[in-house]
């Protein structure tokens, strides 16, 4: 377990999360505002949330629009946590170009420029969260897109922990195990294997927050339980 300090103050700090609507951004979005903080959820489908934001974030400039948008209406961004991601089943010889160019598209470029908008905003102190999960750490068969472009964000996090570093922001890749969010439900392509019950999103919701607050700055497989 790394840690950085054990200090963090989460009253008024202003949170953003992107895939906000789905069930770890939710879960998250709960646990964050139980704490006194100011969320704010993005995503590509609409809520009822006053708060949040219906945004590409495949896109660059809306990447940066919707950072700016936080910053403008709150005064500052403290938190942001990238838990938005596609994913795709079957093996390598039967999927489709697009599909792969889609899942590397949301999970690694959405994550990299999502997360390159929100450096040039938060200052000392902030926390970037990025989830590449389990995944990351050992690919499987059939599932050898959505692993790589998962295995990418988990690279891009060990760089830019490096960098971030530099201006006093921490950031924590987090690689739970699979989370009964409802994702493998939602395929773009192909069937999800039977697997076997996943951890609740509030339990992965809560382990993550906890780091936040202990100053740790990476957050393996093993270190989630029920």
């Amino acid at each position: 377990m790394n840690t950085m300090n054990n200090t963090f103050d989460f009253a008024q700090k202003v949170v953003l999360i992107a895939g906000g609507a789905g069930g770890l951004g939710r879960a998250l979005t709960t646990e964050l505002r139980s704490r006194g903080c100011i969320v704010a959820t993005v995503s590509r489908t609409a809520s009822t949330d006053p708060t949040h934001l219906v945004a590409d974030l495949r896109s660059p400039e809306s990447a940066t629009t919707v950072i700016d948008k936080v910053v403008a209406k709150h005064g500052a961004l403290n938190i942001v946590i990238n838990a938005m991601g596609v994913v795709a089943f079957g093996e390598i010889g039967a999927t489709s170009v697009d599909t792969i160019e889609e899942v590397f598209l949301t999970n690694t470029f959405g994550h990299i420029f999502f997360m390159q908008a929100a450096l040039r905003h938060v200052q000392k102190g902030s926390v970037l969260v990025g989830i590449s999960g389990v995944i990351a750490e050992q690919n499987l068969s059939g599932m050898s897109v959505y692993g790589a472009s998962k295995a990418a964000v988990r690279s891009f996090d060990e760089a830019l922990a490096r960098e971030a570093r530099k201006a006093g922001v921490r950031v924590i890749d987090a690689r739970p195990p699979h989370t009964e969010t409802g994702l493998a439900s939602r395929a773009i392509a192909g069937t999800a294997p039977k697997f076997p019950i996943g951890l609740d999103p509030t339990v992965v919701a809560l382990r993550i927050v906890q780091a936040i607050a202990d100053g740790e700055t990476d957050l393996p497989s093993t270190s989630f339980t029920n």
